[in-house]
C-alpha cells in the first residue's frame, strides 16, 4: 500500500500540471493537512490551505511537467526526488529540482513540504537567464 500512496500523489500532481485538475490532488490531503515549501513564509492548513498552495503552484509555474527520479519510503514517510521543467506564464523557461517530503496518516497526506533552491527558480521566473544545474545520472529507486 505505501508505494501505491506515493504513486497516487505523483499521478495526481501530473494531472494538475497537465490539465489543471486540482481535485484529484486535494482528495489525497487530510482535513488538517499542513502544506508548504522553502519559498513560502506560510504553512497552508487543511483542504482549503492545500487548494490555495496548489493553485498558486500552478498559477506561478504555468506549463510544467515534473519527473521523479527517486522515491524513498520509510513507514508513513516518503521522499520524492524530482525535476520540474516547462515554461512560466511570462514565457521564461523553467528547470529546477528538489525533494518533497510527504507524511501520511493512513491514506491521507498529513504533511507535505518541498525543498528546492527558491533563488534559482526566482531568477528563471523573472529573467529567464539562470544557470541550470546538471541532472545527476541516477536511476529511480
Amino acid at each position: 500500500m505505501p508505494m501505491e500512496r506515493a504513486q497516487r500523489f505523483v499521478d495526481a500532481l501530473l494531472k494538475l500540471e497537465a490539465d489543471g485538475d486540482i481535485e484529484s490532488l486535494l482528495a489525497l490531503f487530510a482535513d488538517d493537512a499542513q502544506v508548504s515549501n522553502v519559498a513560502s513564509p506560510s504553512v497552508f492548513t487543511g483542504i482549503d490551505g492545500a487548494r490555495r498552495f496548489w493553485t498558486e503552484y500552478k498559477g506561478t509555474l504555468g506549463q510544467v511537467k515534473s519527473t521523479f527520479r527517486n522515491v524513498i519510503e520509510s513507514g508513513d514517510r516518503v521522499a520524492l526526488e524530482w525535476e520540474t521543467q516547462g515554461q512560466s506564464h511570462n514565457g521564461a523557461a523553467i528547470a529546477y529540482e528538489g525533494v518533497s517530503i510527504i507524511e501520511w496518516d493512513g491514506d491521507r497526506i498529513r504533511r507535505f513540504f518541498a525543498y528546492f533552491d527558491p533563488h534559482a527558480l526566482g531568477q528563471e521566473l523573472s529573467h529567464d537567464n539562470a544557470r541550470r544545474s546538471e541532472v545527476p545520472a541516477t536511476t529511480p529507486a
